[in-house]
């Protein structure tokens, strides 16, 4: 999986939210005011790219993400873990602890989800 722009997870995030719209609603859901064509020049790159498909109504277009935030974050983590920690949760969590990112009550909780999933 392709790994979306700052400003294509941006747009990701709003559709993920609003589950379709029209680029004029997506607009007020971004962090930074961005021009009319720059979302729907990015938009037109997400489609391309497999992330959002559109229903066209004449001129206008309404946009859908193809894929979940879930599956998305899925993909993302699992490249990440493997390409800054060698593909070790046990690194990832160690590096959480070494920056102070997590607690020890934290460590507990994750620890009783894994024994209660077993």
């Amino acid at each position: 999986m392709e790994k979306l722009t700052n400003k294509e997870e941006e747009i990701m995030h709003a559709l993920w939210k609003l589950k379709k719209a029209f680029v004029k609603e997506i607009m007020p859901l971004l962090p930074e005011k961005l021009h009319y064509n720059t979302v729907s020049t990015t938009i037109r790159k997400m489609e391309t790219k497999g992330f959002v498909k559109h229903i066209a109504y004449g001129k206008t277009h309404q946009y859908l993400p193809t894929i979940s935030k879930e599956a998305y974050r899925k993909g993302y983590m699992s490249k990440t873990i493997d390409h800054y920690f060698e593909n070790s949760y046990k690194n990832v969590v160690s590096f959480f602890a070494e920056e102070e990112k997590i607690s020890v009550d934290e460590l507990r909780e994750i620890i009783e989800l894994i024994e209660n999933k077993k």
